[in-house]
């Protein structure tokens, strides 16, 4: 068995390693990187725990460190899948300025979702409460057996879209022409939603720093000042919208629509955060 285990777990942590790398973009953060990485490791690990714990139970070798593996990979996966990623992924998408001010949007945008959550969770056991009174089963019983209910329902709906889905693209995929018919009115979509995201984006820019805009450029300045303490945060949206011209230096802004909305920042650091 020792060596099993010598061939699958550098393999498993190779395969996860790799995957990472190739996936990967340039600047993302490590923190980031060792959470998907532990995350696809304590998914891939049933390659490992399934044939370890098939051969202790046939030669009748009851081992506590199997149950104790089995326990960190379901622990460590329900914490990350429900705690750890969304609060990363808040995080990294908000626009405040500081860690602390980040954290606090992401917990707060997440929290709609746990009450939403939690609200269910709620009204189950309620019911549960009122409509049986045999509580032979225990909550850790009931707990399970939602659990386990979420995780069928969730696989049946998965396969049962993939056992659909995956044929019917097989099968118009067959006759080449109506596939280059069908990838003609897709790129003519893609185009209109670049041209519209790269307006979009256009607007952004003139609204922020008015690149080409003047009238913009004075309206921005007589709102903030050289003294105003939010002069420190606008000069850091300066530098990362130079930034990304510069990653881009083929795209030019073009002016921009501006809407009835575009100019209403109030003089604090949360509508420089959304700015």
């Amino acid at each position: 068995m020792w060596v099993f285990y010598l061939i699958s777990l550098p393999l498993t942590m190779g395969m996860v390693i790799l995957t990472l790398k190739y996936f990967a973009g340039p600047d993302v953060p490590t923190y980031v990187f060792f959470t998907v990485g532990y995350t696809w490791f304590g998914s891939f690990s049933i390659i490992v725990l399934v044939p370890a714990d098939i051969w202790t139970t046939i030669i009748g070798h009851s081992s506590g460190g199997i149950s104790f593996f089995w326990s960190l990979s379901y622990w460590s996966t329900f914490l990350l899948t429900w705690a750890v990623v969304p609060t990363i992924q808040g995080y990294e998408d908000a626009g405040d300025f500081t860690m602390a001010e980040r954290l606090k949007t992401s917990i707060h945008g997440n929290l709609l979702f746990y009450l939403c959550v939690g609200s269910i969770g709620l009204v189950g056991l309620i019911l549960f409460i009122i409509f049986r009174k045999n509580w032979s089963g225990g909550i850790l019983g009931f707990a399970m057996g939602c659990s386990n209910t979420f995780g069928l329902v969730i696989g049946a709906f998965l396969l049962g879209f993939g056992l659909s889905e995956i044929p019917k693209g097989i099968w118009k995929n067959v006759d080449w022409t109506i596939r280059q018919k069908v990838l003609s009115h897709e790129v003519a979509k893609m185009a209109v939603k670049l041209d519209d995201a790269h307006q979009e984006f256009s607007n952004s820019i003139v609204i922020s720093i008015s690149i080409t805009s003047p009238l913009v450029a004075q309206a921005i300045s007589n709102q903030i000042s050289k003294r105003d303490p939010l002069r420190l945060y606008m000069n850091i949206i300066d530098s990362m919208l130079h930034q990304m011209l510069k990653e881009d230096p083929s795209f030019k802004p073009q002016g921009g629509r501006f809407g009835e909305n575009d100019m209403d920042y109030d003089t604090d650091e949360k509508s420089m955060a959304a700015l």
